[in-house]
């Protein structure tokens, strides 16, 4: 680690020297980093993504060539609340260079809807990172990041806010869809089980309750007592489906199913996988 922290001051030290034409380039940490970056700055930037579809940023390491991409760029855009739980030490180095970073998770703690994951009452709180399951929350990181690329290209600000005003406007319609469609499956029914607890937003956004069998990172592992939790919640609630993530092995909540058979019961698994802390190839859905 130490050696990476020489790579980015060294690195950052020689950035002003680096230059890739008129445009800007970017680090994006996340696959929805890079997807915002790409909504609201559509080709005036250079955008360098270090995490792939399906990639769990909890547990990805950033390697030397991400380093080096980092300590380049003229700014790094990143998710931030520890979603990106191996970048800690990198992040506090780039906070004592020059480059300009980001969190996309900013505006949103500044607003006050960060929810908090408290596993059990004996339990201290941590911050949920995966607050991008609420629109409306998604809406003011998309305000952030345009007002970041104003900042570094202030030419193009204008471009920018309308880009980011247009997708923030669609968002609307989303969750206007979202509440809609959501409501007309039956109260009782409004559960999500799924891999790890990802989905809070998601429930709190839309009236539903959910129950991941890890915790909010998958650094978390399920025990056997987790399982067994799972598997009585879902007979007793007589669930039809659980979910299985992209991002997450799928043996846990196969380990669930077959608790629940155990138990007499029976539940299915999701034909499509969720897309929890990373999004999927493009067209993906």
């Amino acid at each position: 680690m130490i050696v990476i922290i020489g790579m980015l001051l060294t690195g950052a030290i020689a950035q002003d020297t680096v230059t890739n034409g008129d445009k800007l380039t970017i680090v994006a940490t996340t696959t929805q980093a890079a997807d915002a970056l790409r909504v609201v700055a559509g080709d005036l930037v250079n955008i360098v993504q270090l995490m792939g579809p399906g990639v769990d940023p909890h547990l990805y390491q950033p390697t030397e060539a991400d380093v080096q991409a980092m300590s380049t760029a003229d700014a790094v855009l990143y998710s931030g609340l520890h979603l990106e739980g191996q970048f800690d030490t990198v992040f506090e180095a780039l906070g004592q260079t020059d480059i300009y970073i980001h969190a996309l998770s900013d505006p949103v703690y500044t607003a006050g809807f960060i929810l908090e994951w408290v596993p059990t009452q004996a339990t201290q709180g941590t911050e949920d990172p995966h607050f991008w399951f609420d629109p409306r929350n998604w809406q003011l990181a998309i305000d952030g990041v345009a007002e970041m690329l104003s900042d570094l290209d202030p030419d193009n600000a204008e471009i920018y806010q309308a880009n980011a005003d247009a997708y923030i406007e669609q968002l609307d319609l989303l969750y206007e869809w979202g509440l809609e469609a959501l409501s007309q499956i039956p109260e009782k029914q409004r559960v999500l089980v799924t891999s790890h607890d990802a989905f809070q937003y998601f429930g709190d956004a839309f009236g539903w309750e959910v129950r991941g069998l890890q915790g909010i990172s998958t650094q978390d592992e399920a025990g056997v007592a987790d399982i067994q939790d799972i598997a009585e919640f879902v007979v007793e609630r007589e669930i039809p489906v659980m979910f299985i993530e992209s991002s997450v092995p799928p043996d846990t909540i196969e380990a669930v199913q077959e608790a629940v058979q155990a138990r007499g019961g029976e539940v299915n698994i999701g034909v499509r996988v969720l897309f929890s802390d990373a999004m999927g190839e493009e067209d993906a859905f």
